[in-house]
Order: C-alpha cells, then sequence, then structure tokens
C-alpha cells in the first residue's frame, strides 16, 4: 500500500509540474518583433503597441514598503515558530509516561 502511495504521489507531482510548465508556455513564447506586413515586402508600417504593465519598471517600489512587507515576513514566521513549537511541546507531555 505504501508502494502504491509512493507512485500516485510521484505521478501528482508529475503532472502538477506538466500543468505548471503548460500554463507557464504562452507566455515564455510572447514576443515584441515586428513581423512583415501579411502582404510581404517590407516591415509592418506604424509603430507597435506601447508595451503595458511597466509601473515596476518606471516608478518602483519604495524601500520603505520593501521593509514592511520583509518585517511582516519575518513577524509571521516568528509567530509560527513560538505556535508550532508550543504545539509540539503540549504533546510530547501528552505522550510521556507518568510514572
Amino acid at each position: 500500500m505504501n508502494r502504491i502511495r509512493r507512485v500516485s504521489a510521484t505521478l501528482a507531482a508529475f503532472a502538477a509540474a506538466l500543468l505548471g510548465l503548460s500554463a507557464g508556455a504562452p507566455a515564455a513564447f510572447a514576443s515584441t518583433n515586428v513581423f512583415p506586413a501579411p502582404g510581404g515586402g517590407g516591415p509592418a508600417t506604424g509603430t507597435p503597441p506601447a508595451p503595458f504593465g511597466h509601473t515596476v519598471i518606471v516608478g518602483g517600489m519604495p524601500g520603505w514598503q520593501i521593509a514592511v512587507i520583509a518585517a511582516g515576513a519575518a513577524l509571521l514566521a516568528a509567530a509560527a515558530a513560538v505556535l508550532l513549537d508550543r504545539a509540539w511541546q503540549a504533546r510530547r507531555q501528552a505522550l510521556s509516561p507518568t510514572a
């Protein structure tokens, strides 16, 4: 039974990885090249469309926001570590035999 679980977990992980790769493929093959006009001849006339979604590149994130995010993540990790340690200690004391 344990072997079946291990094989099914491996297959599930492989399927998830394949799904992730197929979801990211359209973005990976995106191109900003200007292709020739459908009629042939020379390059496409006009200007290419302006790129969008460049706010982080232009404006960036202020340093204080990065510091607040890092501090919040550190506090959350510390709180989770304390709660897990207390739960582990409580379970350890509950399982210890009383003599």
